[in-house]
């Protein structure tokens, strides 16, 4: 069992950010975009980008809880580079009316130049000249973003004011590579824009219900980015369970096997993932006698890991133990599930693995 079986994916990735921006041209070694603000609410006005001398533009806005938590950092940031310009632009703004109350509430805390997006009357927030000319241009839809601005005035970085730290002492001290930055923004960039074209087809194939379409998707989301097959729940667990559905055994164990070998099966959790997949009762599977001596090893590796003292992974090595044809097994480690659960998080599903209980030990009184 795991505790967090939840409905169908909804939102493609786990810690990949896919832009809906429109496809932009501007990227990392581009000279910059000029400054195009309503006004500064903090600090002296800047209206140019003087050669010579370092800028961080950085976008938020005031209903932005992460724009929020990166404000001491960036503050942190100007004390440590007196000599860099910091300018954050408040963009995405419903109403800009709160902009320059929020900037005085933080006082100090937000030690840097602050800035209003030029927006048009009656338009949008996301209409304004700054939000056009480099959040779209440069396909960042979300916020915080930052961009570093060399001594050449060009774009030298973009990316969360939360990893700037590294690219901005290097970029300070000039020994910054342009070159490669650009490169690997462009490539990102790319990749991005493939990933968006596949969250659709993933979401497709969700819908169908079709396991070959399944298995296609995250095969080819895995080709762009061979990363996100760590991520079991949404993408690779996807996978193994559709190769099951299709009765296409064979790879479905040498798929689970692999997926064993990686990151996944160093952690208890993960392995308990990866067998309950293949015995979960409801996911209306039916995997050959090798996938369930596969899940049973698995489940016991994961029990190991945490000591015998984990309700969801007894429960999931108890089901692999019964479809294994090991009734006794089963009921022997479903009644420690069963006690485990009591004062646990898991004590709210207790009268499931209860009844399970009972479905073995009838299974182990007929032998």
């Amino acid at each position: 069992m795991t505790s967090k079986r939840i409905g169908l994916l909804v939102v493609l990735m786990a810690g990949v950010a896919l832009s809906t921006a429109r496809a932009g041209s501007l990227g990392v070694g581009d000279p910059a975009p000029k400054l195009d603000v309503k006004s500064f609410v903090k600090g002296d006005a800047v209206k140019e980008f003087e050669p010579g001398k370092i800028y961080v533009v950085e976008f938020w806005a005031t209903w932005c809880g992460p724009c929020k938590t990166t404000i001491p950092h960036l503050s942190e940031l100007q004390k440590k580079h007196p000599d860099i310009t910091f300018i954050g632009v408040s963009v995405f703004e419903q109403s800009q009316d709160g902009v320059k109350p929020f900037v005085d509430e933080m006082g100090d805390k937000m030690a840097y130049r602050v800035a209003m997006d030029s927006v048009p009357k009656d338009a949008a927030g996301n209409d304004g000249a700054m939000a056009k000319s480099w959040m779209q241009a440069a396909s960042q839809d979300g916020i915080p973003a930052a961009f570093i601005i060399n001594k050449e005035g060009k774009i030298a970085w973009i990316g969360h004011p939360g990893s700037m730290d590294e690219p901005l002492e290097k970029i300070a001290s000039g020994s910054w590579d342009l070159k490669t930055a650009a490169e690997e923004f462009r490539k990102a960039t790319e990749n991005q824009k493939k990933l968006m074209k596949l969250q659709v087809k993933f979401g497709e194939a969700m819908r169908s219900n079709d396991p070959k379409q399944m298995v296609d998707a995250v095969d080819e989301i895995i080709a762009v980015m061979p990363a996100l097959e760590a991520n079991f729940r949404q993408i690779s667990g996807k996978k193994l369970t559709a190769l099951i559905k299709l009765d296409e055994q064979d790879k479905a164990l040498e798929y689970a096997q692999k997926l064993s070998k990686s990151d996944l099966g160093k952690s208890a959790e993960g392995l308990n993932e990866l067998a309950w997949t293949i015995v979960d009762p409801d996911a209306g599977l039916k995997p050959n006698a090798k996938l369930v001596q596969f899940a049973v090893e698995s489940a016991r590796r994961a029990d190991e890991m945490a000591a015998s003292k984990d309700a969801g992974i007894a429960d999931t090595l108890a089901k692999a133990y019964f479809d294994s044809g090991d009734t006794a097994k089963a009921v022997e480690v479903q009644e420690r599930a069963v006690r485990l659960a009591k004062g646990s998080p898991y004590e709210q599903q207790i009268d499931q693995l209860k009844e399970r209980l009972e479905k073995y030990k009838k299974a182990a009184e007929k032998k």
